[in-house]
């Protein structure tokens, strides 16, 4: 139920914000930025939702610093280390992939990288404020910056495929006018 305030609240911006701006540059903007804030959604959804109905009590708990010993679960072979690994890499994967076809203007792994990197670096520090039950890690960073490369190497793959769909899309957009 707390959770459905910020789905409620994305809808609206959703809807009052950027549907319109991504609407008048075309369908093939339209498209693809909706499929990264669907994307960035599930990703709020399963790393800090519920937001909202935290803020008030977002200090009534002691912050846990990150643990900043890379792989330590693995080196220790304590938890679900490899099914956490997996899930972290899997996760930034579609942001690897979206990313550059958001930011159309000479899309580079750096830049990927480095907004893949900004993107976990924000859930980590945010995760112990939010929720006293969860903590930070540096592997998820490090395996969430893997998950953004091989989205990247993923789309490098796709390009063309890609560049045909999304062409396919303005066009008929375009014969529609």
């Amino acid at each position: 139920m707390k959770k459905t305030v910020d789905f409620i609240v994305l809808i609206i911006l959703y809807i009052f914000i950027f549907y319109k701006k991504w609407k008048a540059k075309g369908n093939d903007v339209l498209l693809v930025n909706t499929t990264m804030y669907i994307y960035l959604s599930f990703v709020l959804y399963f790393t800090l939702m519920p937001i909202i109905t935290s803020l008030p009590f977002m200090f009534n708990h002691p912050y846990k610093p990150m643990n900043l010993m890379p792989f330590v679960d693995v080196i220790s072979g304590k938890g679900d280390f490899i099914r956490q690994i997996i899930l972290n890499v899997i996760m930034t994967v579609p942001f690897g992939f979206l990313f550059p076809l958001v930011k159309t203007s000479n899309p580079k792994l750096i830049k990927t990288v480095f907004y893949t990197f900004l993107l976990s670096f924000s859930i980590e520090i945010l995760q112990p404020l939010i929720d006293g039950f969860r903590s930070s890690d540096i592997t998820d960073l490090i395996t969430n910056v893997l998950g953004g490369i091989i989205g990247y190497i993923m789309y490098l793959i796709f390009k063309p495929l890609t560049i045909k769909i999304l062409g396919y899309i303005k066009n008929k957009q375009n014969i529609k006018k």
